[in-house]
């Protein structure tokens, strides 16, 4: 049974269940999204991360917005199944004992992608090494590669310890992964009299290896010093291959991956564009991201579509029929939406939203390249432009790394702006994002707001999920946003798509524009909400048609699985 798998995904967060805090947000969500996209296309695939014990964090909020931090506590037996095989890997000379847990992640077809979690958290483990899966992204660099290594080599061998020996595939989902590439190499040599690896060996486990990277900014990839690795790891006949290990001193794992992988794709058109200039002579091919449809679509939304476009589940592409859905029943589908947003709103800031009041939303990880705070720019002219235009109001919400202190700060200036601007506007920012609260507030608000500092938005996806409830992004031309603008059809943009990648921000520029664009948002919510409602139904039937996760796998099907 298990030879019938195909394809390893490997990923070090995975969002799979609202209740299971292994993710942080992004790569986990969409990780999820994919994994579920493969069980509804009956994919024979099986997906590999760590079991964060301790989760990402839970997120409460002074009165001026500084964020504290606290564990998350869940049950791991109340939603997996322990297995019974047990690996090991050698870490600082230790042995350190790894186990893992099983969820099944059901399609809507009934087919089941297995999801395996590693686990250290054993009692024949020292101390330490029984808190290396515990925190997601916590503690310092020498734990990060302790996780890495647990993720990649002993996923690997627990992959074959469960029987998964036919394996064509191994999909490192950003280069977290990529340590897998060695025990692949092991692997080559295990049987045979000779200890060297040759090229024949390399070709073997680059042919098999496909790398998705999702990090537009040369800081965000894992590096670390060749000192730590010799010190963590131990040595490896590896670290010597040319044109396998080509940072000198220091092991960057995007570039193993890059090196060991026959297949390799950034995650938007633009993207793949920066990726390709960041890593000169590597061919960087590009799969635009997508949300899986049923997972993000409301449910009012999904009853709308049971009766005008049957079948849409099992076809996203049928979507596209969402033209044909009459004005008034959609809207109606959306009212739902944003009543059930703002009365969660109000019961949690206590600020009586109206809604009848043109709502923007932002929810993203909150860190300054996202600009979050890009709205506040110029106090006065927002309050004039809204004056003129008609009342707008705010949602945000969205966690800071527990590291980053500008994403800290940008969480209090936004609760500044918040008082400074009202009682003229009303401002909300949510705690504890999480895919619950994602999803209330993708089909609640009225307009998606996304303002990143162009090029480092490498795709973004909160977007994708509004699109599918008939939100319209306001948003900055970088990621997905370029290839799903159509201007005043699907959305608006924010600023153009000439600047140059190595261009400095202009953070002056991108507000103006900002104020146009909404100023002409405003307008259509209030003056001519025919039209309004129009771009609604064109964003499901162009953009939630499109950027899907079907559409998505069936990409990498044809490009990178079974080529």
């Amino acid at each position: 049974m298990n030879n019938e798998r195909k394809i390893a995904y490997f990923s070090m967060e995975i969002g799979i269940a609202e209740a299971m805090p292994t993710y942080s947000g992004g790569l986990g969500v969409l990780a999820g999204d994919t994994i579920l996209a493969g069980a509804d296309m009956k994919i024979p695939m099986v997906a590999v991360s760590l079991l964060h014990r301790k989760g990402y964090f839970f997120q409460k909020l002074a009165e001026d917005g500084s964020q504290i931090e606290e564990p998350v506590a869940w049950s791991v037996d109340d939603f997996m199944e322990e297995m019974p095989p047990r690996v090991s890997v050698t870490i600082e000379n230790r042995t350190v004992h790894v186990r893992c847990w099983k969820y099944e992640a059901q399609g809507g077809s009934g087919y089941v992608v297995p999801v395996y979690f590693l686990d250290t958290d054993l009692e024949e483990n020292a101390p330490e090494d029984r808190e290396l899966t515990h925190f997601l992204y916590g503690r310092d660099k020498k734990y990060r590669l302790c996780q890495e290594i647990v993720l990649g080599i002993s996923g690997v061998r627990m992959l074959r310890a469960l029987g998964y020996d036919e394996i064509d595939r191994f999909h490192m989902n950003e280069g977290h992964a990529s340590l897998l590439t060695l025990e692949l190499l092991d692997e080559q040599l295990r049987g045979r009299d000779g200890q060297t690896i040759s090229g024949e060996d390399v070709s073997a486990v680059r042919q098999r290896c496909v790398f998705t990277t999702h990090t537009p900014v040369a800081a965000g990839h894992d590096q670390f010093s060749m000192d730590l690795v010799h010190q963590v790891l131990g040595p490896h006949e590896a670290f010597s291959l040319e044109n396998v290990f080509c940072c000198g001193d220091t092991l960057n794992l995007t570039y193993l991956a890059l090196n060991l992988s026959h297949y390799v794709n950034g995650v938007a058109k633009k993207h793949g564009e920066v990726s390709r200039t960041m890593f000169e002579g590597y061919q960087i091919d590009a799969i635009t991201n997508g949300v899986h449809a049923t997972r993000w679509t409301s449910e009012s939304f999904q009853e709308l579509f049971d009766v005008y476009i049957p079948g849409w589940r099992e076809d996203n592409f049928s979507l596209r029929y969402a033209l044909s859905v009459p004005l008034d029943e959609a809207w109606e589908a959306h009212q739902q939406n944003k009543r059930r947003l703002l009365q969660f709103v109000n019961r949690q800031t206590n600020l009586g939203m109206d809604v009848d009041t043109l709502t923007l939303g932002f929810a993203r990880r909150a860190t300054s390249y996202k600009r979050a705070d890009l709205i506040f720019s110029d106090a006065d002219r927002l309050r004039q432009l809204c004056g003129k235009a008609g009342k707008i109001q705010l949602i945000f919400a969205g966690k800071a790394h527990k590291n980053d202190e500008d994403g800290k700060n940008l969480i209090r200036r936004i609760f500044s702006a918040s008082r400074e601007l009202a009682p003229d506007f009303l401002i909300a920012y949510l705690a504890n994002y999480d895919m619950e609260l994602g999803r209330l507030m993708t089909a609640g608000v009225d307009v998606w707001l996304n303002t990143p500092q162009p090029p480092m938005e490498a795709s973004g996806t909160s977007g994708m999920k509004a699109a599918l409830n008939g939100v319209p992004s306001l948003s900055i031309l970088d990621g997905w946003w370029i290839e799903g603008c159509i201007e005043g059809i699907t959305g608006w943009a924010i600023g153009n798509n000439h600047r140059q990648a190595d261009a400095p921000p202009d953070r002056a520029a991108d507000a103006r524009s900002l104020y146009e664009k909404l100023e002409r948002v405003i307008h259509v919510y209030y003056q001519t909400p025919v039209q309004f409602r129009k771009v609604m139904l064109s964003s499901i039937a162009l953009n939630g048609s499109f950027f899907n996760t079907q559409r998505m796998m069936q990409q990498y099907v044809m490009k990178a699985y079974f080529e």
